[in-house]
């Protein structure tokens, strides 16, 4: 049996793909509060995204605690109670190998804030508005 070889492009679509699995994972472990922890379950969490690597292996996951909540303390209870979301994820996932999780905080909404703050210079408004 010949075994076909994936294009690039396939394997950035699995990367992807897996990714997206694996943040509705968590997003639904954390929503549901199977973590056991006090910490986890009196905080809202969203999983924002999660980058693999294109082996599968390691996956970094970004989280932004709701509400403005301690994101240390958040991140620090995440980072405590991996082995369990790694088990869990490893189960709902059927790989061969089950992917090696890091939490990292979501700093996007951070920079998006600081952009729009940027923007609304009344230096940096007067020249966009000259180019239009």
């Amino acid at each position: 049996m010949v075994r076909q070889q994936s294009t690039p492009e396939q394997q950035s679509v699995r990367v992807l793909k897996v990714g997206e699995r694996v943040r509705h994972i968590l997003s639904e472990l954390l929503a549901r509060g199977e973590a056991h922890d006090d910490v986890l379950s009196a905080s809202n969490i969203a999983v924002t995204e999660v980058r693999m690597t294109p082996d599968l292996r390691n996956a970094k996951a970004y989280v932004k605690p709701l509400l403005g909540e301690d994101e240390a303390t958040v991140l620090k209870a995440l980072r405590t109670n991996t082995a369990f979301f790694q088990k869990e994820v490893a189960q709902r996932l059927g790989l061969k190998f089950a992917p090696k999780l890091s939490f990292q905080p979501d700093e996007s909404f951070d920079e998006a804030a600081r952009i729009e703050k940027l923007l609304s210079d009344p230096k940096v408004a007067r020249d966009l508005d000259d180019e239009d």
